[in-house]
């Protein structure tokens, strides 16, 4: 009996086998993955319960029929790495809130990271002291000035805020939390005090200079980019066409640039050395990883890598997907808030959805005669965004309509383009003299790509709506979908279908506006808005604090259409409406006449209604919605006040709620 066969009715010589290969390192990697999600939704209240549906069916499938032993087996260690995934979260979380408390100090910090824009410098500090005394964690500083380098020590005075733990699902907190970014400053002025002793910053600061000596500015941050990973100072412009183009990762030191490079060395050096050649290729793998401040996904690559080295050196054979899990086990039990990354995500998301599903792409692929170059090149761009579709969307609130077309020019152009720019950049630092000429050839491969997508649109996307539960249905649906699980044509054509018409109805429950008034709240450092919608009409309320990409990212999460208003509930009313005036609305209002500069489409007015709503501003920063018998109140910035049926202020969070025929619900 062909392997096939026996994997297609999930028996071997009559006995009853389970519907996935047992792998310890994967049950240990479900384990933390599920003891990390439970804590961060009890205690931080991010994720809804159905995101642990993948992880529950693959369990389930993981489990032979009576079987036991195996059955106990995959308990005990499941149960143990959840225990040691919530474990560690906490013990994350209790240290990220450890330090000194906000207030005024002279710190000193080395820069582990820096970007120029327009005048100031966005900085990352470690190795912090405050009055003298160290202290864990990193800053991110705000400074005046362009002399920033990596792997300069600073030294200043100023206020310190402490930046908060990522409840309610709040992105830009579960970022600092998973950087381990705790506090953050901007001293009015500051002091470069010496440089550190840490090679690896050294020559990352060294690169910026010769790059940015020797290139056009723009050209240099790209540059820069591709070899740290810091796009911080790429064009604004630039860096939004590659995100909704779907070729962001390119900057990200991804585990592209880390297979390339440990796979250049490998070549380059395998005849003289044979399996030893692993061993340098490693060794330089991990010394770029260091320069880039191990981001998670090139930590994740180097860590693979170095198992298929291991694995080919004792003669054995690798497994993609054990590689992957052991890889997820090590990060995070040595750092479980990496959970929070988005970068951690994607990146075993997309490994992940290469291990699942390139065989049977690659399969189908061959029946139809394509090519074997194309073919690896469309299986995994397919593959990876099967698995990372809900989490892009998630993330980002939309999801490139063109990443799979530019991912078949741009992954195989990689290697020409990184390894080349790898290459002479670091001969431009040890022969400065000869920069400028080392330097034009990847000048003219990076002037070339800046010429493309500054000339080509490449914006459209899907966006204004939400998965919310779906999400998890999405990933529960890839794991009876993919080529790893032993289930009968017919079981298998069902559970697919019930997954997805479950997801189907899931999208559906999130993003409808059956009847009633439905309010959608993001609140964050950057500002709060509330999205309030009927089936017909949406008005968008927003604070002072709310910049134009924070009110912009939250449409694109939760409205793809035009606003009938934005209301200003702000003492800043000015800001505000500033703010406003790009945003797509007919009208922009606010309770009383100010300065905008802008000729039209401001009301003054302290009420005005929009459809059966009725909105009414009590004060600049506190406005109440009239809507089938329901009062709501909101006011942000300020405690309740008014005898309301809904109170929405900077505490609640990310809420939903749906009023009807005199009823609040929450969603």
């Amino acid at each position: 009996m062909s392997e096939d066969s026996r994997q297609s009715c999930g028996h071997v010589r009559g006995k009853a086998q389970p519907r996935m290969n047992f792998r310890p390192f994967l049950v240990a990697a479900l384990g933390l993955l599920g003891g990390i999600f439970l804590y961060a939704h009890f205690a931080f209240g991010a994720g809804r319960l159905i995101g642990a549906a993948a992880i529950v069916l693959a369990l389930s499938l993981l489990l032979p029929p009576f079987g036991v032993r195996r059955t106990l087996l995959v308990a005990v260690i499941f149960a143990a790495f959840a225990l040691a995934g919530a474990g560690g979260v906490h013990l994350a979380a209790v240290r990220f809130q450890s330090g000194p408390a906000e207030g005024e100090y002279a710190v000193t910090g080395t820069v582990e990271s820096a970007a120029v824009r327009g005048g100031y410098v966005r900085a990352t500090l470690a190795r912090l002291s405050f009055d003298g005394e160290r202290a864990g964690g990193k800053m991110e500083v705000t400074l005046y000035g362009e002399d920033v380098r990596t792997g300069d020590v600073l030294a200043f005075s100023a206020y310190v805020e402490r930046n908060a733990l990522p409840e309610n699902g709040d992105s830009y907190a579960a970022s600092d939390f998973a950087a381990g970014v705790r506090y953050s400053a901007s001293p009015a002025d500051f002091e470069r005090t010496g440089r550190t002793g840490n090679v690896f910053l050294l020559v990352n600061g060294a690169l910026y200079d010769s790059l940015h000596t020797h290139l056009e500015k723009d050209t240099a941050e790209i540059a820069y980019a591709l070899l740290t990973g810091n796009s911080r100072g790429m064009d604004a412009g630039f860096l939004e066409e590659t995100r909704t183009g779907g070729i962001a990762h390119v900057f990200a030191v991804s585990g592209l640039h880390i297979g390339m490079l440990y796979g250049a060395v490998f070549f380059l050096l395998r005849r003289p050395l044979r399996r030893w050649a692993a061993v340098p290729a490693l060794l330089l793998a991990a010394g770029y990883c260091a320069m880039c401040a191990f981001t998670v996904s090139s930590v994740r690559s180097l860590l693979m890598c170095a198992f298929a080295g291991t694995m080919r050196f004792f003669g054995k054979k690798y497994d993609h997907l054990s590689s992957l899990s052991l890889a997820a086990v090590i990060c995070l039990l040595l750092s479980p808030e990496q959970y929070f990354s988005i970068g951690f995500r994607l990146s075993y998301g997309a490994v992940a959805g290469i291990a699942l599903f390139s065989g049977p792409l690659s399969r189908g692929l061959q029946r139809l005669k394509v090519p074997s170059a194309p073919a690896a090149v469309v299986v995994s761009g397919i593959s990876a965004q099967i698995v990372t579709f809900p989490l892009m969307l998630d993330a980002f609130g939309y999801f490139s309509v063109w990443g799979t077309l530019l991912n078949l020019i741009v992954i195989p152009a990689l290697p020409v383009l990184f390894l080349p720019l790898v290459v002479c950049a670091f001969l431009s630092l040890i022969l400065p003299f000869w920069a400028g000429a080392l330097l034009l050839l990847p000048e003219g491969l990076l002037s070339a790509m800046l010429f493309l997508f500054s000339s080509a649109d490449f914006s459209a996307v899907l966006a204004g709506f939400s998965l919310g539960a779906g999400t998890g249905v999405w990933l529960a649906l890839n794991v009876p979908l993919c080529g790893r699980v032993r289930l009968r044509p017919a079981l298998r054509a069902a559970s697919c279908g019930a997954l997805c018409l479950l997801f189907a109805l899931s999208v559906f429950l999130e993003n409808g506006t059956f009847s009633g008034c439905r309010v959608d709240v993001s609140s964050a450092d950057r500002g709060t808005c509330a999205l309030v919608r009927t089936r017909e009409h949406a008005v968008l309320l927003i604070d002072g604090d709310a910049s134009l990409s924070f009110c912009e990212d939250f449409l694109n999460r939760t409205y793809g259409g035009n606003l009938d208003a934005v209301a200003v509930v702000s003492e800043d009313a000015v800001r505000a409406v500033n703010t406003a005036a790009f945003l797509p609305a007919d009208v922009i209002c606010t309770p009383w006449p100010v300065e905008t500069g802008l000729g039209s489409g401001v009301v003054f007015a302290e009420t005005f209604r929009v459809g059966e709503m009725t909105f009414h501003f009590e004060d600049t920063d506190r406005l109440t919605l009239s809507v089938q018998g329901c009062v709501a109140e909101f006011a942000f910035g300020k405690e309740e006040a008014l005898s309301a049926d809904l109170f929405v202020g900077t505490a609640s969070g990310r809420l939903k709620y749906l009023l009807k025929d005199g009823i609040i619900k929450a969603l």
